[in-house]
């Protein structure tokens, strides 16, 4: 009878149970079965060096390797540690049993040591959900697992460890977690610029506290050098830190794409420059990988110089805009990651930048600007919650007396995210909650459903936009404490759609 070892195997962030399955058999060889990849393939070389070192020599027999359910893909070398382990107790060289409910992930070296692989976390992640309660892996760096409640973390150096724990020789480090009743919360994440040293723009500042506390979506447009880059910089800097379950799901994103991430408890913020490809913006290649989507998730995607983006490129954000995740499909695999971004994109009026300026000549002709205005398409503008004209600021006539600091900002942020949580029992945001439940929690009175139809007819507002102006108001009245919807909060929200109307009539935006 074949002997079973558990693994986990993943399917971009999302992972499964894997049944590492070994039977002996006369002959020679070893065969690995179950759709595995080359790395997965290479293991059965890593195995046998592992196994030799350890003095484990398995003569005159076949070794069959089966890796279930062999209708996945298998792309990772995580399943060395368990096929070792199943190889030397189908052997009998471990006359111990092995632990029920325990999974094993690691890749091996030739002498028998045990290294992590990329995608290690996710893999804890998915063995948590399928109910494992012991995992034997090698130590990871800069994860606080003592965070991840109901597993018992056993650390292994080499194989002889492992066999050494089946006895209750455990020699390496272990970490029993227990339920925790509150999550262990890391220590807050520090920024390196602040609001109170940005002059002026109040309306700016006004607006980018209401798209952090709803988590909406902004356009800033204004001539070179008005501060469009520097809002967005310390933006992140009014965002709530991330909370343990969004923490994981960031820190699985990055380690499948093989980035350090420093600040685990921000929200993470990604810039990538104008030139950058289709497939790093959305992700892909032979092995699908994450791409600035996905690392921009529960965060923010800056994209600066909107316009210079190719068309095509931008057009690739509508499905994960409306979705919060993106689908990769390739010969080999189709994976999901979550790509719940907030986006803040920054743009010139027009080519040279200075159209409507006070102080410049604007040397481009209308079809100039309008073609320059065009490459943002009509579905990603109706994508974009607050429109926000920036001028630029004179330094004589401001001062930083008065700035408010990113603290006091943030704390009224996180207060109005804590009221929608509240409102819809889960963490989400008025951005993105579902339109039933959001018209649920948010009835208008007949006056002003009146307002909201009068305004969508006068200035042609599609359905989206519409739900939209909901969702900015229900964001405003949190922000002021107000249970219901005011006609102040429909205004102000209103006014931020409505500086569109009025850059059409100028030119200035398509």
């Amino acid at each position: 009878m074949a002997t079973v070892v558990s693994s986990i195997g993943l399917k971009g962030i999302e992972g499964y149970r894997v049944h590492v399955e070994v039977q002996l058999l006369p002959g020679d060889g070893v065969s690995i079965v179950g759709l595995p990849d080359a790395s997965v393939k290479e293991s059965k070389d890593r195995v046998m060096g592992a196994l030799y070192a350890n003095d484990c020599e398995i003569l005159d027999r076949k070794i069959i390797i089966n890796l279930s359910p062999a209708e996945q893909k298998k792309n990772s070398p995580i399943f060395d540690l368990a096929m070792a382990i199943a190889v030397m107790k189908e052997a009998d060289e471990v006359k111990d049993e092995i632990p029920n409910n325990a999974a094993f992930l690691g890749v091996l070296s030739l002498d028998g040591t045990i290294r992590s692989v990329e995608g290690m976390l996710p893999a804890i992640m998915a063995a948590r959900k399928e109910g494992f309660e012991i995992l034997y892996l090698p130590r990871i760096q800069d994860v606080p697992l003592e965070t991840i409640d109901g597993l018992e973390f056993r650390f292994v150096e080499t194989l002889q460890e492992v066999i050494d724990s089946f006895s209750g020789q455990l020699s390496a480090f272990s970490i029993q977690t227990k339920s925790l009743q509150e999550p262990i919360e890391l220590p807050p994440p520090t920024y390196d610029k602040d609001f109170k040293h940005i002059l002026g723009h109040k309306q700016a500042k006004r607006a980018l506290e209401i798209a952090a506390a709803g988590g909406h979506n902004v356009l800033m447009v204004g001539p070179p050098g008005c501060g469009k880059s520097l809002l967005s910089e310390t933006f992140p800097s009014i965002l709530p830190p991330l909370k343990q379950e969004g923490r994981f799901e960031v820190m699985s994103i990055y380690q499948l794409a093989g980035i350090n991430q420093q600040n685990v408890s921000a929200p993470p913020y990604r810039s990538p420059h104008h030139s950058a490809s289709a497939v790093s913006l959305i992700g892909g290649g032979t092995n699908p990988k994450p791409g600035e989507v996905s690392l921009a998730h529960r965060g923010v995607l800056f994209l600066d110089e909107m316009a210079e983006f190719p068309k095509r490129t931008l057009d690739m954000l509508r499905q994960p805009m409306e979705t919060g995740k993106v689908t990769i499909s390739r010969a080999a695999s189709t994976v999901t990651y979550p790509a719940q971004f907030l986006l803040i994109g920054a743009m010139n009026p027009c080519p040279c930048g200075y159209i409507g300026s006070r102080n410049y000549y604007c040397t481009c002709t209308p079809k100039q600007v309008m073609a320059y205005n065009n490459r943002i398409s009509g579905p990603i503008q109706d994508r974009m919650d607050i429109l926000l004209k920036l001028d630029t600021v004179s330094l004589e006539n401001e001062s930083f007396v008065d700035n408010e600091t990113s603290e006091v900002i943030r704390e009224r942020v996180i207060k109005a995210r804590e009221t929608q949580y509240q409102r819809y029992g889960e963490v989400i945001s008025n951005a993105i909650v579902p339109n039933e439940k959001l018209l649920t929690y948010t009835i208008l009175t007949d006056e002003q459903e009146k307002m909201m139809r009068s305004w969508a007819s006068k200035y042609n507002w599609s359905t989206r936009v519409q739900m939209k102006i909901r969702r900015l108001a229900r964001t405003i009245s949190d922000l002021n404490g107000d249970e219901n919807i005011t006609n102040q909060s429909i205004w102000e929200a209103v006014t931020m759609r409505r500086t569109q109307a009025r850059h059409q009539q100028k030119g200035m935006v398509n």
